[in-house]
């Protein structure tokens, strides 16, 4: 266990990549030979929009991300933080802490994002998707990655997260959002047991129908345990689900110029 975390403690940038875009790559595969939903659109033109939210997150992962790893440094020199004062076992620590920075850096501030209209105004641009798919996971506005990261870093301080815990976090973090959003047909006796403990594809789905209250569902990214817990999970059959937002025209999910502006449009009604 000790060489395991030591390999997430010095992870290489191009290791990190590799998980990333590898994830992405193995489910955009499986997608075109186990659909869920078959839709009509061009797969290139949709993920290339996609795409380029994924990039400003890279970048801005990039510029900032060295705070964040700071922190997790800080926290451990200082001996701050839950994982540092219960004295657990390292296996516990890594469950635990994969567990709290799942609330940290998902639920917190996923749920934030669907209370605060400010805060949604920036989150309608993931939701805005009509063709969910792998893509999906990465189409993220650049605003809604401060409110996520600084949840994250509250976190950090919060359990006093080291910097391999924080890598093997966002790794599985990231591979649960391409598997999650992944345009892919799993059978319901798969699917919901899988359910029970982590967040499936079914599941997530709900989250992207375009009326409430399934919207207001499902926040979580890799542990269902947080939206059963705080009453907010949902589970629906997926071929009964519209994608986007119904304040929202649906010609408009593949209009970049349209997407980085709704924050500041002042136009689109909200019910927040």
């Amino acid at each position: 266990m000790e060489r395991f975390m030591a390999y997430w403690s010095t992870i290489s940038t191009a290791d990190r990549v590799i998980i990333l875009m590898g994830g992405m790559i193995f489910f955009w595969l499986l997608e075109g030979y186990y659909p869920l939903k078959r839709f009509r659109f061009n797969r290139w033109k949709h993920a290339g929009v996609n795409l380029v939210f994924l990039g400003t997150t890279l970048v801005l992962n990039l510029i900032f991300g060295i705070f964040t790893i700071k922190i997790c440094d800080l926290v451990v020199a200082k001996q701050f933080g839950l994982l540092h004062w219960m004295q657990l076992p390292l296996w516990s620590e890594i469950l635990i802490g994969l567990m709290m920075m799942d609330l940290f850096g998902q639920y917190l501030p996923h749920w934030l994002m669907h209370k605060v209209k400010f805060m949604w105004k920036f989150h309608m641009v993931h939701h805005s998707d009509t063709k969910v798919d792998v893509t999906t996971g990465t189409r993220h506005h650049p605003g809604e990655w401060v409110f996520r990261e600084a949840s994250t870093i509250i976190g950090i301080l919060v359990l006093g997260t080291p910097v391999g815990l924080y890598f093997l976090y966002r790794a599985c973090a990231a591979l649960f959002t391409h598997f999650n959003h992944a345009n892919i047909r799993i059978p319901l006796w798969i699917d919901k047991p899988i359910s029970w403990i982590f967040v499936s594809p079914n599941m997530h789905k709900a989250h992207h129908h375009y009326q409430r209250p399934l919207t207001d569902t499902n926040y979580s990214n890799i542990f269902s345990l947080w939206d059963r817990l705080f009453g907010t999970f949902a589970y629906v059959d997926p071929r009964e689900l519209k994608y986007g937002l119904d304040v929202l025209e649906d010609s408009s999910d593949e209009d970049l110029g349209f997407q980085i502006k709704i924050p500041f449009n002042k136009h689109i009604k909200t019910d927040y």
